[in-house]
């Protein structure tokens, strides 16, 4: 069972807080090293630098080098030696620096990380998160831009969450922290500063259960799912459709794996159509599977097939063309009308 997350705020500090995306993964992380000592961050320039998108920013000036550790540009190291911290009784906590760079460390998520409670018949918990900053639109190199999220989410043993607003990303990596299973915690990196998605964030409240979806939006004619970076995406879509005057109910997936879809089945139940939105290409997916299970479970409701909205089949393109690959309000709107001209 996982250990509860406290809420450890300063008694001069508002507990609600306007914060970005980034900002309120910061104060997350903080928020877990001061509930529980055994808390420890490690990953390549996470400590003095602050991780390259800050996110990290005054950890380890403020918590020490014993737990907040600078590691060699080596991922299957970061990943591994977090395994061993975590048997010892840690809950470590490490950063990927970019997804593209998470392939090193594979064997040991996919052999290790996952493998080791259910090799031990329970006697070994490995309450590790590994932090993914994800993505698209920040106009990088390769390697810089992925979106790996459906092959964690195909790995039995792992949870996979994506946050997409401030107040998720605030109580989701705590919670992930919390959790005594290995969570892949993908964070879409794109969004992490953007100054369009501050909004308050209360930290005295008390959070949702972490895997679980949530509907963000309510509407009649057309239900949108989606995760991480695409959820702002489609939420932008539902208002411009409002405008023509159609109204589309928008979910925010959060968990990947185990998928929740119960939200997703009663809305389409009620809608009768659904376009599944995502930076990830749409071969062998998180999209297929909700079309698959959509289909499957709500066939006789349909009035349209559902349709996908995703990255192509292809490598991520030199930044000069990203914006033609990530999928956008037109491609959104686009797939709306067929769906409904159906």
């Amino acid at each position: 069972m996982a250990a509860p997350v406290k809420s450890r705020q300063d008694e001069s500090v508002s507990a609600v807080q306007t914060l970005t995306i980034g900002k309120a993964l910061n104060l997350g992380l903080r928020a877990a090293m001061e509930a529980d000592d055994k808390v420890l961050i490690l990953g390549e320039d996470v400590g003095k630098l602050g991780g390259v998108f800050r996110i990290t920013d005054g950890l380890q000036k403020d918590f020490g080098e014993q737990r907040v550790l600078d590691t060699p540009l080596a991922e299957s190291g970061i990943i591994g030696t977090a395994v061993g911290l975590a048997v010892r009784g840690f809950r470590p906590v490490c950063e990927i620096q970019f997804e593209g760079f998470i392939f090193p460390g594979f064997d040991q998520i996919s052999s290790q990380l996952a493998k080791l409670h259910y090799r031990t018949q329970g006697r070994i918990k490995v309450p590790v998160v590994v932090r993914v900053p994800y993505g698209g639109g920040i106009g990088a190199v390769e390697h810089h831009s992925e979106s790996p999220e459906s092959l964690f989410a195909h790995i039995p043993g792992l949870k996979v969450v994506s946050c997409s607003n401030p107040a998720d990303a605030y109580w989701m990596i705590q919670q992930a922290i919390a959790s005594d299973d290995p969570v892949l915690f993908f964070e879409p990196k794109r969004l992490y500063h953007n100054g369009q998605l501050k909004s308050e964030v209360d930290t005295s409240t008390t959070p949702g259960p972490l895997f679980a979806s949530r509907v963000l939006r309510e509407g009649t004619d057309a239900t949108l799912v989606a995760y991480g970076p695409s959820v702002k995406v489609c939420l932008d879509a539902a208002a411009a459709a409002q405008e023509e005057g159609r109204s589309l109910e928008v979910i925010d997936l959060r968990t990947l794996s185990p998928l929740d879809l119960g939200p997703v089945f009663e809305s389409v139940r009620r809608t009768g159509r659904l376009i599944s939105v995502s930076e990830a290409s749409a071969e062998s997916s998180i999209s297929s599977e909700i079309a698959a299970r959509v289909q499957q479970e709500c066939f006789y409701s349909l009035e349209a097939p559902v349709l996908r909205v995703t990255g192509f089949d292809t490598p991520y393109p030199p930044s000069k063309l990203e914006e033609h690959f990530l999928p956008d309000l037109d491609r959104v709107l686009h797939a709306v009308d067929r769906s409904l001209g159906w």
